[in-house]
């Protein structure tokens, strides 16, 4: 079992671990001693146990926020979940029928007619307009 120096708070302590979990004890051991080199900036020099307690508790208190906010964000992500289910399962809308008017070839034929007299007529008034000035 590797014995592993590590530093809290300015102090040495040497601790054993698991083989290959050497970096996770550096790792854990780094995070307390940002939190022992917070209280000895805030309170000074305090007794070994109470500086690795207040350290501990400081730790935990992060850890307690961070384990609610994960189980919050289950949460959230077990109800996007159940509404993504929901909406896969939905069925499909039923297609709507849509109708566009079309005008039949004979309205269309008479229209162009009427246009084309209406022309002419206007044409023609607008000749014996002329021919009267």
């Amino acid at each position: 079992m590797p014995e592993v120096l590590i530093s809290i708070g300015g102090r040495q302590f040497e601790v054993a671990c698991q083989e290959g979990e050497e970096k996770y004890l550096h790792s854990a051991a780094g995070m307390l001693d940002t939190e022992a080199q917070t209280l000895a900036s805030q309170i000074g020099r305090i007794p070994e146990p109470r500086m690795l307690l207040m350290a501990g508790l400081m730790l935990a208190d992060k850890t307690a926020a961070m384990e609610d906010k994960a189980r919050g964000l289950e949460e959230e992500l077990a109800t996007m979940r159940n509404e993504l289910t929901a909406l896969q399962n939905k069925p499909a809308p039923v297609p709507e029928k849509v109708e566009v008017p079309v005008i039949p070839s004979h309205v269309s034929e008479t229209l162009a007619e009427v246009a084309a007299r209406a022309e002419s007529l206007a044409a023609a008034i607008e000749e014996k307009g002329q021919a009267g000035s």
